[in-house]
């Protein structure tokens, strides 16, 4: 009656209205088997009943009876196995059809990504990105040099000479002291006059490489 309006069902609608379909028929042949069951029990009842009774040819006719409704019951198994065995298969269409329609989506998604990635500019935009990166480097060492320049490392190393010259005249004046220091008489001057010129020669080379150890302690810092 679709077409009446105008309108054609798309298969997604049809699958729907299937599923209904097939949905509401499982239910009333559950409510027809539960009603076959109801009457298969009442059938037995009634046998019991008539055979206490004696009455054998309707123990016989209800036996019959009890046969037949045992098989619809039966029959209206199978028919509801078979019915939801469609139903499931409508179900496995409709999850295929939900998904080609996303995977769809997601090609034609690809598709625009791909249109929108060119590679010869991202290409040329690398490339220019690696220049300028370049001249980025080359810029900030002119930068560094230019600063170097504006500190004034010449000044530093012209300071540091001088605080060194003025450590080693220090040293110079230890050094004239302790030599004096070696040089004064003792209170042994018989032994001392003989031993004066070793004495004064330890003293000497003591002093020279105390200095030797102090310029090489200075040039390391």
């Amino acid at each position: 009656m679709s077409w009446i309006f105008g309108r054609k069902k798309t298969p997604q609608e049809m699958l729907r209205q299937s599923q209904r379909a097939l949905n509401k028929a499982m239910r009333d042949i559950d409510r027809e088997r539960q009603s076959m069951e109801n009457q298969e029990k009442k059938i037995i009842i009634d046998i019991k009943k008539m055979a206490k009774q004696g009455q054998m040819d309707a123990v016989k006719i209800l036996a019959r009876d009890l046969v037949r409704t045992r098989r619809y019951v039966k029959k209206f198994i199978l028919m509801r196995a078979n019915i939801q065995a469609v139903s499931l298969k409508i179900q496995t269409l409709k999850s295929n059809d939900a998904m080609a329609s996303a995977m769809k989506g997601v090609t034609k998604a690809m598709a625009t990504m791909n249109k929108q990635m060119k590679l010869p500019q991202i290409q040329q935009i690398m490339q220019e990105f690696e220049k300028q990166s370049e001249i980025m480097d080359m810029k900030e060492e002119m930068m560094n040099d230019v600063i170097d320049d504006a500190l004034g490392e010449d000044d530093d190393e012209e300071e540091s000479e001088a605080i060194v010259t003025q450590v080693l005249d220090e040293l110079g004046l230890q050094m004239a002291d302790q030599l004096s220091d070696l040089s004064a008489p003792s209170s042994k001057v018989g032994a001392v006059t003989k031993q004066q010129p070793s004495a004064v020669a330890a003293g000497v080379s003591d002093a020279d490489a105390d200095l030797e150890a102090r310029l090489e302690n200075l040039r390391r810092q």
